[in-house]
């Protein structure tokens, strides 16, 4: 579990680097969730 916290941690980072996640706008849930979704997608692609 440990060998894999730094790369878990930079994902978090890179998660929170959109604008729109750190400062929340979704008012819904399923709003944030799925942006949240998205933005892990295209960290994922990068």
């Amino acid at each position: 579990l440990y060998k894999n916290r730094n790369a878990i941690e930079r994902s978090f980072c890179r998660i929170k680097d959109f604008r729109r996640i750190a400062t929340r706008y979704d008012k819904l849930s399923r709003n944030f969730l799925a942006a949240v979704q998205l933005t892990a997608t295209v960290c994922y692609r990068l």
